[in-house]
């Protein structure tokens, strides 16, 4: 660049303001872009023809001329070893590592809930009495208390008759048969 060819912010632009339309449509026109700035950078040709060639005004052509310096510098800058995680794979790692924790933590809800049943927590609060005075359906219970109850019951029964479990396991001999030892 020359000295003095810098736009000010007089020259038509607002200051703080950035272009943010695409200087290039297509490759070719990209090219086309890269060729004659490189031009003007080795001497070849003066910015304001190259603004010219470009048709676009002197300040905009500067703008360029920037871009393509940055875009220059930020390519030859040192690059990262290795492959780099795209953010779309960061975002799929992510989604899959929630994914287990909520499959972890439904399990350890699972596990507390069976833990509370086996010792007889009862882990809701009880249901307040209807104010309308009707009765409030039954809940069923759950089959392995039905199951402990009924072998509690059987076992008060028995012990209630003087028959022994013991008893009840013996095979019957059936009748009229001699049983031998």
């Amino acid at each position: 660049m020359k000295k003095g060819t810098k736009p000010s912010a007089s020259s038509g632009a607002v200051a703080g303001v950035k272009e943010t339309s695409p200087p290039a449509a297509t490759p070719s026109e990209a090219q086309r872009l890269a060729a004659v700035i490189l031009e003007c950078l080795a001497g070849v040709r003066a910015p304001p023809a190259a603004a010219e060639i470009l048709q676009v005004s002197l300040p905009r052509y500067y703008q360029l001329e920037a871009r393509a310096l940055e875009g220059l510098v930020a390519a030859l800058g040192p690059r990262p070893k290795g492959k780099q995680p795209s953010l779309e794979n960061r975002v799929k790692q992510l989604e899959k590592e929630l994914e287990i924790a909520r499959r972890a933590c439904a399990r350890q809800e699972a596990l507390v809930r069976v833990t509370q049943r086996s010792l007889g927590f009862n882990t809701k609060p009880p249901v307040p009495a209807p104010a309308n005075g009707k009765k409030r359906n039954r809940r069923p219970m759950v089959r392995a208390l039905k199951a402990a109850q009924a072998l509690r019951e059987k076992a008060q029964q028995e012990s209630d008759s003087g028959n022994s479990p013991a008893a009840e396991l013996q095979p019957a001999a059936p009748s009229g048969a001699e049983v031998r030892p």
